[in-house]
């Protein structure tokens, strides 16, 4: 089914800013951060209906009867959905509604979105906060937005004044300093099959490391390693990626281990929109994570900032009592584990360049206030047609405290298709306490990690 739709902003936006800005932040404008900001930047009050709370530091510690290395008990187990959204019903919503939102329960009546109590869980340790504080005086874009300078563990633009900026600070959120996971991932089709792929995955965030500096990282913001575990056809297969802050400078690096020809090649391919490992074609590189890599084929405008339902605390989807049988239903995830509330979120608009090429010519993000991470987006083709929309479906990982998703998932309209990716329901959870080298990062060991 195709769908031509536009956006449609509506009077609770409060900017509408396209154009690049260098300047920092006044000092009277850092001041906001901690008292009538939170200290990353998002409006500490709630909303004047109420339905949005005052954000109180999120979850600062986990919940009685955790322990680390369990699946995440869900804090907030006892609440009872407010509403339930249907194709039947989504008219009286519709000013709540992201225009993705909108398309799928129009396009699949079995599609519903049960709407849960606001909790504003998103919380980061007070260093983090520290450094966003410095780095708000400091931090600048370069190369006309597809770099950054002058920051270091903390949100770069708090008080965010162009698109870009909100998307550097959703690149540059806080993840822990180093973890590891074992996930699946599932294409499916239209009927409902599928073949789960798992992945062993390592992301060294050095961007975040206490003590780190601007001198230390070396143009480097993050180091990432995925191995392929299954099916057996794929096993074996490892990637290794280095990604960089200023992306002019020096472009990401990455390079693949192939277990048939055991050989270490570079892959400049990983990036844009080529097709992401084993995906099918429904998720490009730079949907992994929401959004990732160089930002320099899009404009990006700063629409302003809009209350939507949107995917927040998914810790029934994330239940080790499910299993993946119990989420993957032929066109979308079972509506029946996902959770809805009502948030403030800036909204970005990404257009193609006039030039440059990607399979998206328009991408629409939504992210979260309190975390910067993207929780949604909707995507249009080369018709300016709306093509898929994407969710991120978020916890605290309040061992450390982070907030980010559990579950990332890609839905195409016009194929009937989907995949989703961060399945654990049935595998060990995220270790935040991994210790790794620099050198357990480089091309050199991936080639003995083939071997071994």
């Amino acid at each position: 089914m195709y769908l031509k739709t536009s956006i449609a902003i509506g009077a609770t936006l409060l900017l509408g800013i396209s154009s690049l800005s260098f300047a920092q932040l006044t000092p009277e404008g850092i001041a906001r951060l901690g008292k009538d900001l939170t200290p990353v930047g998002a409006e500490m009050a709630g909303n004047a209906e109420g339905t949005i709370p005052a954000w109180q530091g999120g979850i600062t510690e986990p919940p009685a009867g955790y322990k680390k290395g369990d699946h995440h008990l869900d804090p907030f187990a006892a609440d009872q959905p407010l509403a339930k959204i249907t194709a039947e019903n989504m008219a009286q919503y519709a000013d709540k509604l992201s225009v993705g939102h909108q398309a799928m329960l129009k396009t699949y009546p079995s599609f519903s979105m049960n709407i849960y109590p606001t909790r504003r869980s998103a919380s980061s340790p007070q260093r983090i906060y520290d450094a966003t504080l410095k780095s708000a005086a400091s931090a600048e874009l370069v190369n006309e937005g597809d770099g950054v300078k002058g920051t270091v563990n903390g949100i770069p633009f708090p008080i965010p004044e162009t698109g870009i900026e909100v998307i550097w600070n959703h690149l540059l959120r806080y993840r822990g300093e180093m973890a590891s996971r074992q996930i699946a991932q599932a294409a499916l089709t239209r009927g409902g099959n599928y073949t789960l792929v798992k992945f062993d995955d390592e992301f060294n965030l050095l961007y975040s490391a206490e003590g780190m500096t601007e001198e230390k990282l070396e143009n480097k913001i993050l180091l990432f390693k995925q191995v392929v575990t299954s099916p057996a056809r794929l096993a074996g297969n490892i990637l290794l990626v280095h990604e960089t802050l200023d992306q002019i400078k020096e472009p990401r690096a990455a390079w693949v281990y192939n277990p048939g020809q055991r050989r270490v090649r570079r892959a400049p391919n990983v990036s844009y929109d080529n097709p992401g490992t084993a995906s099918d074609g429904i998720r490009t590189n730079d949907q992994f994570d929401m959004f990732n890599g160089a930002t320099d084929r899009y404009d990006w405008k700063l629409v302003g900032k809009k209350e939507i339902y949107v995917p927040y605390n998914s810790y029934k989807l994330h239940s080790d009592a499910l299993k993946y049988k119990d989420l993957l239903t032929p066109l979308h995830l079972n509506p029946e584990h996902l959770r809805y509330e009502l948030h403030r979120v800036w909204v970005v608009d990404a257009t193609l360049k006039d030039g440059a090429r990607h399979l998206y010519k328009r991408r629409t993000f939504y992210i979260d206030e309190d975390s910067w991470q993207i929780l949604a987006v909707d995507i249009y083709d080369n018709r300016d047609q709306l093509w898929r929309v994407s969710e991120g479906h978020p916890i605290n990982y309040y061992e450390v405290p982070t907030f980010w998703t559990t579950l990332e998932v890609h839905t195409d309209l016009q194929s009937g298709r989907y995949i989703a990716i961060g399945l654990d329901n049935e595998s060990s959870m995220y270790d935040f306490g991994i210790e790794r080298t620099l050198k357990d990062y480089s091309p050199g060991d991936l080639r003995r990690a083939g071997r071994r």
